[in-house]
């Protein structure tokens, strides 16, 4: 690839909205949607609209083995989620690697198994990111608690950082 050209980037946010701050996902994309000069979508129920436009804009619920596909199809996929203290960082940003990993929960996939898919299935993997965010409130609203609504914005900062290098 010539290096003035840029590369196809996937974004793709997951959580749940409903769920305070596990939907920070949601309000890093529409942040980095209202950045980008696009159109946010009213709900997270409709989703970004498809478009030639890169970096593409992804959001679900979880992530599944479907996404393989559309992540082998990228040259760089940033991963976009909230953590629940876990990690010591209360916004981290790392480079993944394809390592598939056993999980206990049948619903939980992470974004390292979903490199492996792609690598296995597409023979493709693209460089990754995860920007993760620690979410400190988990109870039922769209609102996010004012610690986890800030760190957003940090998030936002730090991929459209990425993107400027990337684009």
């Amino acid at each position: 690839m010539p290096e003035n050209e840029s590369k196809n980037i996937l974004i793709i946010g997951y959580g749940n909205p409903d769920r305070e701050d596990d939907g920070v996902a949601w309000h890093i994309l529409t942040g980095i949607t209202a950045r980008l000069g696009r159109k946010i979508p009213s709900d997270y129920l409709e989703g970004f609209p498809e478009s030639e436009q890169n970096p593409v804009l992804f959001f679900e619920l979880q992530l599944v083995p479907e996404n393989a596909e559309m992540i082998a199809a990228s040259d760089l996929v940033i991963f976009v989620d909230a953590h629940t203290g876990n990690i010591p960082d209360d916004l981290l940003v790392k480079q993944l690697s394809p390592v598939f990993q056993k999980s206990p929960f049948t619903h939980h996939l992470t974004p390292e198994s979903c490199l492996a898919m792609a690598g296995a299935v597409y023979g493709k993997t693209p460089e990754a990111f995860l920007v993760t965010v620690h979410g400190f409130e988990f109870g039922f609203s769209l609102e996010l608690s004012p610690k986890t609504a800030e760190l957003s914005q940090l998030a936002v900062d730090q991929i459209m950082d990425i993107l400027i290098e990337y684009l």
